[in-house]
């Protein structure tokens, strides 16, 4: 086995290493770039629907509540607000969606799915918790999730949720009168879900992390060819052309030139050497012929 294909060999067991302890670390890091980036969205996705929630209650109902009598007006409730808000993000941000899931809802479309109707129960055992997340597989694709408890704590509220005879007559005409009632003050009714696509942010990182790679790699080759040759042209050509030299020399052949001395590296020495060789064998020959 040669110099230049021990070099080799070396040379390519240390960038498998490298690539595997660089590759490795920077996949984690995307990954775990990726899960953040959507957990942020799911986060900022509930803080809108919180605000929009809340600007409703404080801005729009107070003016809008004196009009029940006549028309029901669905702009008064929060839930609403912010479903119908987020509905048009949703529009322009596909996989994006917020919902009020409610297991007795007034309006049909709050009624839960399979899993979401599994958050709402976890929230209903244990009344303590403030907020799940996680990832679920839907027809839509993976999504992460964001829960925190639909809870009744506004005697308010029961205006329209207690009985039908309670209830607005403009709410009864125009969702009737068969669901959303019966809600009882404290308890928990329903969730609030933002749920975001996973898909994307991690198509990003694994282009990301495919990027890197190939990046290194490309990085790996140009530095194997320069290294290559430069190991021929400074070290195995030189190399050969002294052994050369020296076989020739060992034949009786003391006809070569001698090797430049400009070297100041390892290979000068040795060419120096050589010559110093060769000039005393020279001497050494002339004596014995004389």
């Amino acid at each position: 086995m040669n110099l230049k294909l021990r070099f080799n060999l070396v040379f390519t067991l240390l960038f498998v290493i490298a690539l595997a302890v660089a590759g490795g670390t920077v996949y984690r890091l995307v990954q775990a770039n990726a899960s953040a980036e959507v957990v942020r969205d799911a986060q900022r996705l509930m803080d809108v629907a919180v605000a929009v929630r809340g600007y409703t209650v404080d801005n729009i109902k107070p003016h809008l509540d004196p009009l029940l009598d006549r028309h029901f007006l669905p702009e008064t409730v929060p839930a609403f607000a912010a479903t119908e808000t987020l509905s048009r993000l949703a529009a322009k941000q596909p996989g994006y969606s917020y919902k009020e899931a409610t297991l007795n809802p007034t309006n049909p479309r709050d009624k839960p799915t399979d899993w979401e109707r599994q958050i709402v129960d976890r929230f209903r055992a244990d009344t303590k918790t403030t907020e799940l997340s996680g990832e679920v597989e839907t027809g839509r694709g993976d999504l992460f999730y964001v829960a925190r408890p639909i809870r009744i704590t506004n005697p308010a509220c029961l205006a329209c949720h207690s009985t039908p005879a309670a209830a607005p007559p403009s709410l009864i005409a125009r969702y009737g009168d068969k669901s959303g009632f019966g809600w009882q003050l404290n308890e928990v009714v329903g969730a609030q879900i933002v749920a975001v696509p996973t898909a994307l942010p991690r198509e990003k990182a694994q282009q990301l992390f495919a990027t890197f790679t190939g990046s290194l790699v490309a990085v790996f080759v140009a530095l194997f060819l320069v290294l290559n040759w430069l190991l021929q042209r400074l070290v195995v050509t030189p190399v050969r052309e002294v052994a050369m030299a020296a076989r020739r020399v060992s034949q009786g052949d003391l006809s070569l030139a001698e090797f430049s001395e400009e070297r100041a590296d390892e290979i000068g020495t040795l060419q120096k050497s050589f010559n110093r060789m060769r000039r005393s064998l020279v001497k050494a020959m002339g004596m014995l012929r004389n």
